[in-house]
């Protein structure tokens, strides 16, 4: 079953181009990755301080690869002092 992945990600005040950064600089190697099936970042048209990333994956092994590999734990530590939020995921399956 493929995984679509959600996240939310809102900056503290004056940490907006440090995110943006963080979310560029991950972003080509999760690419990369077998099993990943498309990575998007996205900013708020809005809100300048709120971004999302939306990832799917080939099925939960390999999210689970994703989330262990050395890019993706440097962009947690990096990205979570960053925030004014915990660092939250949302893991779903499509309906339809």
């Amino acid at each position: 079953m493929e995984i679509f992945v959600f996240a939310r990600l809102h900056a503290r005040s004056g940490k907006q181009g440090e995110v943006q950064q963080a979310m560029f600089e991950v972003q080509g190697p999760t690419r990369k990755e077998t099993g990943c099936l498309s990575y998007g970042g996205f900013r708020s048209v809005r809100d300048p301080d709120e971004f999302y990333i939306h990832t799917r994956w080939q099925d939960m092994a390999a999210f689970e690869r994703h989330a262990e590999l050395s890019h993706s734990v440097r962009f947690v530590e990096t990205v979570e002092p960053l925030l004014d939020h915990p660092f939250k995921v949302t893991l779903a399956g499509q309906l339809w």
